[in-house]
């Protein structure tokens, strides 16, 4: 597994070894050694996994309380991975970072507790599956718009499809404060 560090310090990128030969490939998802390794010890506790049609953003998501880790992986198709860190006394509060996963490369993010999370799908469609550190809980998620002008996200599409949630979700700053 490769790993690379991004500008957001705590969250990771990583690129899984595949043997691909005539039959197609295997890869491995997931084994807590290489994570825990690495600083990666939460005990996930749930599975997701959503299929969503080129154009479609969802996002920006996250728990508040106890807060929810991701290990983000693209099955099938190609989206653009958005995280911003929403701890409001982080000197990175605010800040975004976006990385292209491609599930033909077998490519994953780590998405610790403090960070909003979301995707624009830029191909056809994708297949992303989640591994989730704490289970969901509709009185503890929050959601921000994925245009908000102070966090400045800059998406590879204009017009995406919005869920309804998505489409009346409130500025970062109204939503932690």
């Amino acid at each position: 597994m490769q790993t690379q560090e991004l500008s957001l310090l705590e969250v990771k990128k990583f690129t899984l070894k595949t043997y691909a030969d005539e039959r197609g490939f295997f890869r491995e998802t997931f084994r807590s050694f290489p994570y825990s390794a690495l600083g990666i010890t939460c005990d996930f506790v749930q599975d997701n996994h959503s299929m969503s049609k080129r154009g479609v953003i969802r996002g920006m998501h996250f728990q508040r309380s106890p807060g929810q880790a991701k290990l983000v992986t693209v099955v099938c198709g190609k989206i653009f991975d958005v995280v911003v860190d929403v701890r409001s006394t982080s000197p990175t509060f605010g800040k975004w970072e976006g990385v292209m996963l491609d599930g033909a490369l077998g490519e994953q993010l780590w998405i610790p507790v403090g960070f909003a999370h979301g995707f624009c799908v830029l191909s056809e469609e994708a297949h992303v599956c989640y591994k989730v550190s704490s289970l969901y809980n509709e009185n503890e998620e929050q959601t921000f718009s994925y245009n908000d002008p102070f966090v400045g996200i800059e998406w590879p599409c204009e017009d995406p499809l919005l869920s309804e949630k998505d489409r009346r979700a409130k500025s970062l700053q109204e939503v932690v404060q």
